[in-house]
């Protein structure tokens, strides 16, 4: 048997061969400490965890869901509804189970700056077919000075500020219990607005249980949920690059030019704006009915004061303007 070397790390300490690839990296980042080496092994088993989740099938990640609402279903719960397909479907889970425990359940949407007022009506509507008790938020995202010029941290600064928002009404009507609908695919993606959802303890169910976009407008579509084939509506910023002055003005013709072309177009639509250049965003199979169109498309959108108009060859994607972010996997 070899000798092992003077000052060797003994067995019971050694790190798992298929965790070194987290210490290395966390050792280039240039950060030291056991605490923080115990924190990447934490990291490594949550990722290990979420791995396995998705492997479930459809009908056991849907079982698990049922039962885990179930579970928060025990107390008064405040849902941040915004009407898109994830917290409708939320929604109509804990109507269903709220219902036989005798608990409330609060659909409460944000009305704010950075996003479109039909987002409002739509909450609305989805919630009047829905039921729950709706509320409306009025937010001005503004009132950070932080976030003004739309730092890469954005998202982060945002949710800390709604969903704070959100936990002071929760107490006021004694719900303490916040969710929301981040599902599966959400944190395969750059979002550091899932970090403040950690740090208020909102619970994410779709996400918890592995749901994916995908499996979400399925089940979704299983209850009847008339908003399960509605595109996702994101934060009107995610239009415009990091560093760039977040001006309501041009967040609002920027609302108008996608209004616009959803008259021309379905599907999914991102009017990006990089200076004087719009890069539109558009489902690739929606090219050629685009480009048939394409004079009266530019046509209106120059009248609507936008200069220079492109299409983006590579199609719709979400978080386009994140491609040179330098972040690690969502956690």
């Amino acid at each position: 048997m070899r000798k092992k070397a003077a000052g060797s790390i003994p067995d019971e300490k050694r790190v798992p061969f298929s965790r070194r690839f987290y210490v290395i990296r966390f050792y280039t980042q240039g950060v030291s400490g056991k605490g923080k080496l115990l924190e990447w092994g934490k990291i490594y088993e949550k990722k290990k965890k979420r791995k396995n989740m998705e492997n479930h099938t459809y009908e056991e990640k849907k079982k698990r869901l049922l039962d885990r609402i179930g579970e928060l279903c025990q107390e008064d719960i405040c849902l941040a509804f915004s009407g898109g397909v994830d917290s409708s479907l939320l929604l109509k889970l804990l109507r269903n189970q709220a219902k036989e425990r005798g608990s409330r359940v609060y659909a409460v949407t944000f009305a704010t700056k950075l996003h479109p007022s039909c987002d409002i009506e739509n909450a609305r509507k989805v919630a009047g077919e829905l039921g729950g008790e709706h509320a409306v938020l009025e937010i001005d995202e503004l009132e950070q000075k932080e976030i003004r010029n739309n730092p890469p941290n954005r998202c982060y600064l945002c949710k800390k500020h709604l969903f704070s928002r959100l936990k002071d009404f929760g107490r006021e009507k004694g719900a303490a219990l916040c969710l929301d609908g981040t599902n599966g695919d959400d944190r395969k993606e750059y979002r550091p607005g899932l970090q403040a959802l950690k740090e208020l303890s909102v619970i994410s169910p779709l996400a918890e249980t592995g749901f994916t976009k995908k499996e979400v407008r399925r089940l979704a579509e299983e209850y009847g949920i008339s908003c399960a084939e509605r595109p996702s509506a994101p934060c009107m910023a995610t239009r415009l690059p990091y560093g760039a002055e977040i001006d309501y003005e041009l967040l609002g013709r920027i609302a108008s030019g996608e209004e616009l072309l959803r008259s021309f177009l379905g599907g999914n639509i991102r009017l990006r704006v990089h200076g004087e250049i719009v890069r539109i965003e558009i489902d690739k199979g929606r090219f050629s009915e685009f480009l048939a169109k394409g004079d009266e498309i530019t046509a209106a959108l120059k009248k609507a004061g936008f200069s220079y108009i492109t299409l983006d060859m590579e199609g719709f994607r979400s978080g386009s303007m994140d491609i040179h972010m330098n972040y690690p996997e969502a956690l």
